[in-house]
């Protein structure tokens, strides 16, 4: 019986730590980890409480912002690889590996932000994340928020109408459609990548750019920018991946873990973007420091009708039946989302 006891007792001593060892969620973003600032930082911090919270420790996240692991794509190719397990992508980052991701970018379609939550959270936006994870290999795990609607800012002239961006260099993100649009609007689009992008405005390398409010809070363009356009133009949302093998490998009580906190994350940072934009770290900020412009229903109305037409033919044109496909779901997604809600 003695000996039976202990070995026994050595089996738990072998098991036990085994049994205990947890799980690390590597999880990156490009931005600085201040969740009161930062969406991508809030998302992050919501994600590790919950995760290690309701996995009562099974599983831990490692934070790593500021794009310390490197580039979005390089970044991209770490998740794919398992090196970094999670990722809170712009579609720019992920054009390059599924470029219908264009798709969201189709300019002028939400009419509230409401009505962007709805397309995202709902059967488009599954469906697209399948397509993604069929196409690209990566698991989608939502839609986050990337900082709202784009503003348009630049350093020569107050921007009313199309005609005030013509021969203006616009900084872009790598993606064919955000080109497009600029284009299309009569100014050059420059691709520069986002660690460059404040010492390229400050140099003149670029004249302008296009965020939302609170990125252009957060990285002080109201420094080497004097304009600031409200054109509510694009809403591009983050789009969270994680790796697909590291994800199909957790028990299914784990993966709802994961489910239900990038969901909640999701909120956190919609929430801490909105309070951004209205309070004394977001528009506020910018009226003080820059020659803010909010355009007429008129002068929205020339940037719509030449920006629209020319995104919905580049789409077409550029995909192909798919491109005419995945156009048509995300318009009529919208449609049914502005019907739900009473807009």
């Amino acid at each position: 019986m003695k000996r039976l006891l202990t070995v026994a007792l050595l089996l738990v001593l072998i098991v036990v730590p085994l049994m205990a060892a947890p799980l690390t969620i590597k999880l990156a973003h490009l931005n600085p980890q201040e969740p009161f600032d930062v969406p991508s930082a809030a998302m992050a911090a919501t994600f590790k409480s919950e995760v290690e919270a309701n996995s009562n420790g099974q599983i831990l996240v490692e934070i790593y912002p500021n794009g310390v692991l490197g580039k979005e794509r390089e970044t991209m190719l770490q998740v794919k690889s398992g090196i970094v397990h999670s990722f809170i992508s712009s579609s720019g980052g992920l054009s390059t590996f599924y470029p219908l991701i264009d798709v969201t970018n189709l300019p002028f379609a939400f009419s509230s932000y409401n009505v962007g939550y709805e397309v995202y959270d709902g059967d488009f936006g599954l469906d697209l994340a399948a397509d993604i994870e069929r196409q690209a290999g990566f698991k989608v795990l939502g839609y986050g928020e990337s900082g709202g609607f784009f503003a348009i800012t630049n350093s020569k002239r107050e921007i009313r109408t199309p005609a005030d961006m013509r021969g203006l260099k616009l900084r872009v993100m790598a993606v064919p459609l955000h080109q497009e649009v600029v284009k299309s609007l009569g100014a050059s689009p420059t691709v520069v990548a986002w660690a460059e992008v404040y010492t390229s405005l400050q140099t003149g390398v670029v004249d302008g750019q296009m965020n939302p409010i609170s990125i252009i809070n957060m990285a002080k363009f109201y420094e080497v920018q004097n304009y600031i356009t409200l054109t509510n133009h694009l809403y591009a949302p983050y789009v969270w991946v994680m790796n697909p093998r590291f994800y199909n490998g957790l028990s299914t009580d784990m993966k709802k873990v994961i489910d239900d906190a990038s969901r909640t994350a999701i909120l956190a940072g919609r929430g801490v973007s909105r309070v951004i934009d209205s309070s004394e770290k977001g528009l506020p900020v910018l009226l003080e420091k820059m020659n803010v412009y909010v355009p007429t229903a008129a002068e929205m109305k020339q940037f719509r009708d030449l920006a629209m037409p020319a995104a919905r033919a580049f789409l077409e044109k550029a995909y192909k039946n798919q491109g005419k496909y995945w156009v048509d779901r995300f318009v009529s997604a919208v449609e049914a989302a502005e019907k739900k809600l009473g807009y």
